[in-house]
């Protein structure tokens, strides 16, 4: 895994929690909850290729 990606995650993380927080103080708790949710969406993405690659990996190594 790269550092690279650690901190993709964690910049998208600050960008999702700051947009959330600006639009449930003016008032628009549903889109908030939508910008949260795209951000867990993106990070899960993100996530799901690593462990794709991660299980490639496994399987060259064990030749399966």
């Amino acid at each position: 895994m790269e550092v690279d990606l650690i901190f993709r995650i964690a910049a998208i993380g600050i960008i999702v929690s700051v947009l959330h927080q600006l639009l449930v103080r003016s008032g628009r708790e549903e889109q908030a909850m939508l910008t949260t949710l795209a951000g867990l969406i993106v990070v899960l993405m993100m996530i799901v290729r690593e462990i794709s690659t991660l299980f490639d990996t496994i399987k060259s190594v064990f030749s399966l």
